[in-house]
């Protein structure tokens, strides 16, 4: 029996892989330190989790409308309206399993097979899997480092094609903590006007920003023609500290959402109910929560920066926002440890992981094999742990 060409093609995700090798490392006792998983260390604010617990005492335990409970919906259009600067109705909004699952029904919304769609590398390596998964074509167009990571409109022209139907955007970025400018995204929404694309725009980590210089801005409010033309995603996972919850959204034009509802109630029905209670009330609850989270954040990012910068080989530029440090390690290519040669940066990871405990992702599967991410969504502690081990390793190479 021959199982389908098309999920055979996709490839486990690099950051759970080598998640669950540190774990694996852990259970047999190894003191590691996890530079991988993208998530929150905090745990869920206690009005969110008291609003679940609340929801589950007053039987709120079945089946809401598929795309979401109205004021769940209704909230989310608020947060849009005052954060953003955008006007949805409930209509507009569906509420999904995570973000990861409201860009899988996007996907699987527009996309018709062989329909292409331009990915910035780097990029979350999710997205190309997503954009094969509804039968599209993933097209990576390398940005410079010169250039912040950003597209520019000399590299949309070269990889637009008559099969071209979207770009996919994130801002700010993961991995590479940048954020688009007004003139960067301005480019974006210039292009995909004229050439008639739709703008899928990952916003999920717009509450965590450092750089008091920038700001967030989503393409959507830079004009009624791309904002016709944009699907928003976003989420409480990151913000919030929410990661298990699985609480995505997205909103788009009145065509799309309908299509993205009718999608979903076929696979999934709703996103979890008790769930929905807990997203509600952390966009309508106190915001105080995001702002604690982010300030420690920024404390973490300055000192990741600083270490990384004082160590010989490896550069990176300073995180915007996100969490995530993003670091070129080709300088070490050719270099040994203990004997062995440093090829690429998964060769970097494995042998710092085997080494001296220390997982890191390396980044060929988000375009970038020269660069390795750091995710310090992690204690201070470990942190500087985890740096002290990663300068030790740099400077034994030989």
């Amino acid at each position: 029996m021959e199982l389908s060409k098309r999920a055979l093609s996709i490839k486990p995700s690099t950051t759970l892989v080598i998640t669950a090798k540190a774990g694996e490392l852990r259970e047999a006792g190894k003191d590691v330190v996890g530079f991988a998983a993208g998530e929150p260390d905090f745990d869920t604010p206690e009005h969110i989790r008291n609003a679940a617990v609340e929801a589950i005492n007053c039987g709120f335990t079945r089946y809401t409308p598929a795309s979401g409970t109205m004021e769940l919906r209704k909230a989310v259009c608020k947060k849009l309206k005052e954060d953003n600067g955008l006007e949805y109705e409930p209509g507009q909004i569906v509420v999904s399993n995570g973000a990861k699952h409201s860009l899988t029904n996007t996907f699987m919304a527009i996309l018709n097979d062989g329909d292409e769609v331009i990915i910035p590398a780097p990029y979350w390596l999710s997205y190309s899997a997503m954009v094969t998964i509804a039968g599209g074509v993933p097209i990576i167009v390398q940005t410079k480092k010169e250039n912040n990571f950003m597209l520019t409109r000399e590299e949309l022209e070269k990889a637009y094609t008559d099969k071209t139907k979207a770009i996919m955007l994130t801002t700010p970025s993961n991995p590479t903590g940048m954020i688009s400018s007004e003139a960067d995204l301005k480019t974006i929404a210039d292009f995909a006007v004229e050439k008639d694309l739709l703008v899928i725009s990952d916003e999920i980590y717009e509450k965590l920003i450092y750089n008091k210089d920038k700001k967030h801005i989503s393409i959507a409010s830079l004009g009624k023609e791309i904002y016709d033309r944009t699907i928003v995603i976003n989420g409480v996972s990151k913000s919030y500290a929410m990661t298990g919850w699985r609480i995505g959204y997205s909103a788009s034009s009145p065509a799309i959402a309908k299509c993205i509802g009718s999608l979903q109630s076929h696979m999934t029905s709703n996103a979890n109910s008790v769930a929905q209670k807990a997203a509600l009330a952390a966009l309508t609850g106190s915001q105080e929560c995001v702002e604690q989270m982010r300030k420690e954040f920024e404390k973490r990012c300055d000192y990741i920066y600083e270490r990384e910068e004082a160590i010989p080989l490896i550069s990176a530029l300073k995180p915007e926002g996100a969490f995530y440090l993003f670091i070129d390690v080709s300088k070490t290519f050719g270099k040994r440890y203990n004997g062995l040669e440093i090829k690429s940066a998964a060769d970097f990871a494995s042998l710092l992981l085997e080494n001296k405990l220390t997982a890191v992702v390396p980044c060929a599967d988000f375009g970038m094999p020269e660069y390795i991410r750091l995710s310090y969504a992690i204690s201070m502690e470990n942190i500087k742990k985890g740096m002290d081990r990663i300068e030790e390793f740099v400077k034994e190479l030989e």
